[in-house]
C-alpha cells in the first residue's frame, strides 16, 4: 500500500470511530436534576452534595499539577489555596479526552495567562471522568458539569463578595459548551467568556440554552479553527456563537495540520497519538489563544467579513467601524446584536501573526486571453526589508479585468517601494521560438490590512509593464503622484480605478 493510501486508510478509520461515537445520544438519568434546574428557583444553587467537577487552583511554579482544590461549601480552601480576592481569575475547561488524563495543552495555556497576569488566579475545571465517556454522553454532561462550575462561582462570589467583573471563563470544545451554560446559570453575567473551538456535534442546531451563546457573558469571543465537513459532523461548531467570531484561515484547516505532517507523527510515534489527525487544527485554535497572551509585541488582527472567499480577494482590510479587531487576550471588547464573523491568515507555527494585503491589478491586452489556475510568484520590497518570490494561484486571468487578491507575509518589511510580479510557466515544456501571450499592466493598488494604508504603484520603465508567462519579472514602484498619500476612504473606490485606466 502506498504512502498516500495508507494515509487515507488511517484517516478514514480514524474518522470512522469518531464519527461512530457521534452516531447516538445517551442521556444518563441525572439529566432529569438539570432540567428541574432550569424551572425551579434558586435552591439548588447552594446545594453542593452533588458536584462532581474538581477545581484545581494552579501555580506558575506547578501548572501541571493539581496541589491545591478549592471545594465549594469549604470557605477554608479558599485561603488554603491562596486565592487573591483582589486580582483577575481565569477558569480554564478542558472538553472530551480520550485517555482520561489533562492534555499537554493545560499547563501551557496556564503558564501563558500567569506569564502574562502574574498575579492572577488561574483554576483548572477537572471533569475528566465526564469528559471521558462515550462522545454523545460527555456532549450531554457539558449540561451538568456547567451547572457545578456556576455552583462554584455563585459560591465564590458570594463568600468573599468577588467582583464578576473580573472572571474570564476559557473553555476548549466541550469545554466552551460548559462556560456558556455556566455563564447561563450564574445569578450575574461573567465579564468574559472565551470559547476556543467549541465542538459541533450535537451542538451546531442546539439551543441557546445547551451551547455557548452571546448571552452567556458580557462578552464572549470564539475562534473557530477545525470547522470543515458537514454541519453536526464538524469537530467544531460552524455557526457563530459569540459577539465576536473569528475564522483563523477561513476556520475549516489550519497551516502545518496537512495529513502528511500528522500521519507521519502517527508513524513514529504510535497509535497512540493517532487523534492528532483530527486535533492539530482543533487544538490551533488554544495556540492562538496562548500566542496573543505570549508574544505581545506580534499581536494578529481580524477582519469582519462576508465570507471566506471575499476575505481572500483581499476586499475585507478595512478598519472603519470596528471592522477589525485584535485576536485573542486583547480582543477590543465589542458588542453588536448580530455576531461579527471575521477572518483572518496565520503561519503554521508560533508566533501566528502575519501581515496582510490587498492586491488590485488590471490586466490590459491586444488580444483576448483567458486563464484559469496560473502559477504567480510576488516579490516586496519595503523600507525594513522584503519579502521575495510569495508564491499564488491565480484563480482567473482574462484580458481587461481588475482582480483582486489576497497576499501575506510573515514579516514586517514596512512601508512598501517597489513590487515584483512573476508569471510561472505551467507546462515543463517551453518553445524558445514561441511568442508567450502578455498582459499589460499600468498599475498596482496595495493596501495594507495592519496599517491601513494604499499605495499605488507605476511600471518601473514606460507608462506599461508587460506580464509574460515564462518571462521576467515586471517591476513596479511607488507612483510619484501617490507617494506618501493614504487612502481618504475606503468607499473612495472610484480614485483608485481612475489610477488603473
Amino acid at each position: 500500500m502506498g504512502r498516500v493510501s495508507s494515509a487515507c486508510f488511517i484517516s478514514w478509520t480514524f474518522f470512522v470511530y469518531i464519527s461512530s461515537r457521534f452516531a447516538t445520544t445517551i442521556e444518563p438519568s441525572e439529566f432529569t436534576t438539570f432540567n428541574n434546574i432550569m424551572d425551579n428557583g434558586t435552591e439548588w444553587m447552594t446545594d453542593f452534595s452533588d458536584i462532581e467537577s474538581k477545581f484545581s487552583f494552579r501555580t506558575s511554579e506547578e501548572p501541571e499539577d493539581d496541589l491545591c482544590y478549592i471545594v465549594p461549601g469549604q470557605p477554608e480552601t479558599i485561603k488554603e489555596c491562596n486565592f487573591n480576592p483582589d486580582n483577575k481569575t481565569f477558569i480554564v475547561i478542558h472538553g472530551w479526552t480520550v485517555t482520561g488524563m489533562f492534555e499537554s495543552w493545560v499547563p501551557k495555556l496556564v503558564t501563558a495567562l500567569l506569564e502574562r497576569e502574574p498575579t492572577a488566579n488561574v483554576i483548572v475545571v477537572d471533569w475528566l471522568s465526564r469528559a471521558q465517556q462515550h462522545y454523545p454522553t460527555s456532549a450531554a454532561y457539558t449540561k451538568l458539569v456547567g451547572r457545578d462550575v456556576a455552583k462554584f462561582v455563585n459560591w465564590l462570589q458570594a463568600e468573599i463578595d468577588y467582583p464578576w467583573e473580573k472572571l474570564h471563563l476559557l473553555g476548549y470544545s466541550l469545554g466552551a459548551h460548559v462556560a456558556g451554560i455556566a455563564g447561563l446559570l450564574t445569578k450575574h453575567k461573567v465579564n468574559r467568556i472565551t470559547g476556543m473551538d467549541p465542538a459541533g456535534p450535537s451542538f451546531e442546531y442546539a439551543d441557546a440554552q445547551s451551547t455557548l451563546s452571546p448571552d452567556d457573558a458580557l462578552f464572549v469571543d470564539v475562534l473557530h479553527t477545525n470547522t470543515r465537513g458537514s454541519p453536526d459532523r464538524s469537530i467544531g461548531i460552524q455557526r457563530p456563537v459569540g459577539h465576536i467570531d473569528i475564522y483563523p484561515n477561513g476556520g475549516t484547516f489550519q497551516p502545518g495540520c496537512d495529513l502528511q505532517n500528522t500521519v507521519l507523527m502517527v508513524a513514529t510515534t504510535g497509535l497512540r497519538n493517532m487523534d492528532q489527525i483530527v486535533k492539530c487544527s482543533h487544538e490551533r485554535s488554544i495556540h492562538l489563544f496562548i500566542d496573543s497572551l505570549v508574544n505581545q509585541e506580534q499581536e494578529s488582527f481580524a477582519y469582519r467579513c462576508s465570507s471566506k472567499d471575499s476575505f481572500n480577494k483581499g476586499m475585507c482590510l478595512s478598519c472603519r467601524k470596528n471592522r477589525c479587531n485584535k485576536v485573542g487576550y486583547r480582543v477590543n471588547k465589542i458588542r453588536t446584536r448580530r455576531s461579527s464573523k471575521m477572518y483572518m491568515k496565520t503561519r503554521d507555527v508560533m508566533p501566528y501573526k502575519v501581515f496582510h494585503y490587498q492586491v488590485k491589478v488590471h490586466f490590459f491586452g491586444k488580444t483576448k486571453l483567458s486563464y484559469t489556475d496560473q502559477p504567480m510568484k510576488i516579490s516586496l520590497y519595503g523600507i525594513h526589508g522584503e519579502k521575495e518570490n510569495i508564491p499564488y494561484i491565480m484563480p482567473a486571468l482574462n484580458t481587461n479585468t481588475t482582480v483582486s487578491f489576497l497576499l501575506t507575509t510573515d514579516a514586517d518589511i514596512g512601508e512598501l517601494l517597489m513590487v515584483k510580479l512573476l508569471w510561472e510557466k505551467d507546462t515543463l515544456i517551453s518553445w524558445p521560438w514561441w511568442n508567450p501571450d502578455t498582459f499589460h499592466i499600468r498599475k498596482l493598488c496595495i493596501k495594507s490590512g495592519e496599517t491601513q494604508s494604499k499605495i499605488i504603484f507605476s511600471a518601473k520603465e514606460g507608462e506599461f509593464s508587460y506580464l509574460s508567462r515564462g518571462g521576467e519579472a515586471v517591476v513596479f514602484v511607488k507612483d510619484k503622484e501617490a507617494f506618501g498619500k493614504r487612502a481618504k476612504s475606503t468607499n473612495d473606490s472610484a480614485t483608485f480605478i481612475l489610477y488603473f485606466l
